[in-house]
Formats: C-alpha cells, structure tokens, sequence
C-alpha cells in the first residue's frame, strides 16, 4: 500500500555515497535554519526572502537522497559546479583572453578626411598705362574711345570790384575782417561764458575726506567690549557738509557693541571744505573707525 509513498524508508540499506550525501544536506540545512534564525533579529524579516527558499532547497535534496535519487542530485551539482568554474575562470585569469580578438573592438575610427584645398587665386591683370603726351607733345591716339567723358569745372566766384576789407588777400571769403583770423580774433568783443552751477553734494572716498580732517575724537572703548574681549572694524556712512560738520550718520557694519562709541566720536569730527570750481559743496563718504585692544 505504502509501495509508492514519500514516507516510505528506501528498501534495503543506504550506501555510503547515499549517506554521505543526506547528511551533507541535512547539516547545511540545519546551518542555514540557524543562520535564518539570527538573520531575523538582527536584519528584520526581510532576510527570510532569502533563506528560506534556500532552507526549502537542501530538505528538498535531503528528502531526495534519502530516496535514493543521490546521484541524480551529485549531477545536477556535478554541473552547476562545471558552469560556474568555466564562468569564473575568465574572470580570475583574464591574461588568457583572446588580446587580438579584444583588440579588433578597439580599433579607433578613421581620422576624417582632409579639407579641400583653398580655390586659386584669380589672376591679376596687369594694365600697362601709357602716357598720351611724349616730349611735350600730344600723342595721336591710337583707337578712338567708345565712351568721351565731359568735364564740367567749377565757375569762378564772382568779382567783388575791389570792395573787400581793405590788406585783404585776393579771393578771400567777402565779409571778413582785416588782419585775417588773428584780427578777428584781437577785435572781436568779448563773450560772457555761463557759469556751471556745482552740484549739490558729490561723493569722494574715504582717502580723500581723510585728507581733509581738521579735527579727529578718538572714540571711547566700551567697557563691555573691553572684558568681552570684542574689536573690530566700525564702518559709517557720513556727509560732509559746505561747512565741514558731520551729518546723516549711518551704520554700514560694525559689532553692535562698538556702534554707539564710534558714531558719538565721529559727529565731533570736523573737515576743511571740498571745494569744486572754488566753491564749497557737501560731500558723502565711508568712515572706518577701528577698536583694537591693543591700542594700535
């Protein structure tokens, strides 16, 4: 009844070769459930996908050879192994590649072709000009032109009559003064040039207005900085006024700290006006104030 049955115990005892496969299947088995069971804590249950199906594999090998199908299963192993050791062979040893067959895919395009040459150069043609008078004497021509060009002259100014400036030169322009340009110049009355109005306030940088300071207060440290061990650069906008007072005093950048020493100090400053065409005019221009805690 049980003749055919996937239970059923081999008939007579198992071979050596039959043994020795089963258990090999059997202890991979065995190893790969244990791997699978770590794989889980550590890894999550996403490692399942892979050994599980691998688990499956070696009781269903096992399974086999205790059937007694170990020798079917050897060959299939027999040439998977064969397979992968042809694989991995090449890819070991690629020394015993086929290089001239490599080198055929390699081989680099062919360079394109030359430009053509440049088109030659048209041929000038020389022509030889000869002169229609030989000693002093007209040349009888030797063909008669298709085409006679008429020349028109200019007519002559018309004659003044002698009414022109009195040490004039003849043919000058008729209503000139005497003694030419340099008389002209000498008699001529003089023009009232208009005054360009200066611009109400310029910008200069901050070389020149410091060339113009009269009158510098030194800022006073902050205390607060000082113990905070805080320096640095405090750069402000200012305008120069006619008069040489500071006015629109603004903060460009600088640590909050030392702000308000500098713009204090700097209202006190006093410039020598900046003139332009002689007169005063109001100025904007960047003023750098320093805090060093070594006193420089």
């Amino acid at each position: 009844m049980f003749e055919d049955s996937v239970i059923e115990r081999p008939k007579g005892p198992m071979t050596v070769v039959q043994m020795v496969v089963f258990w090999l299947f059997v202890v991979v088995g065995v190893a790969n459930a244990l791997a699978g069971f770590v794989l889980v804590f550590t890894a999550g249950l996403g490692s399942l996908v892979v050994s599980v199906p691998s688990l499956l594999v070696n009781a269903l090998c096992a399974f086999l050879a205790y059937r007694g199908y170990h020798k079917q299963i050897l060959a299939y192993y027999g040439q998977f192994l064969i397979v992968g050791v042809m694989i991995l062979i090449p890819l070991i040893y690629t020394d015993a590649l086929p290089k001239q067959q490599l080198m055929t895919f390699l081989v680099a395009p062919p360079p394109p072709p030359p430009p053509p040459p440049p088109p030659a150069a048209a041929p000038v043609k020389v022509v030889k000009m000869q002169s229609e008078v030989i000693n002093g004497q007209l040349r009888q021509p030797t063909k008669i032109p298709q085409r006679v060009q008429m020349i028109k002259e200019e007519e002559a100014p018309p004659d003044l009559g002698g009414a022109g400036v009195p040490g004039g030169v003849p043919g000058g322009i008729p209503g000139g003064s005497a003694g030419g340009v340099i008389g002209g110049i000498i008699s001529s009355t003089a023009v009232n040039v208009p005054k360009i109005a200066a611009p109400a306030r310029i910008r200069v940088s901050s070389g020149v207005s410091t060339g113009l300071l009269i009158k510098k207060v030194t800022p006073t440290y902050p205390p607060l900085a000082k113990q905070a061990r805080i320096q640095g650069h405090v750069l402000l906008q200012a305008e120069i006024s006619k008069d040489g007072t500071i006015q629109n005093l603004q903060l460009i950048s600088g640590h909050p700290m030392l702000a308000p020493a500098a713009i204090e100090a700097v209202k006190q400053w006093r410039y020598k006006p900046y003139l332009l065409n002689g007169e005063p005019v109001a100025v904007e221009t960047q003023v750098d104030v320093v805090f060093s805690l070594s006193g420089g």
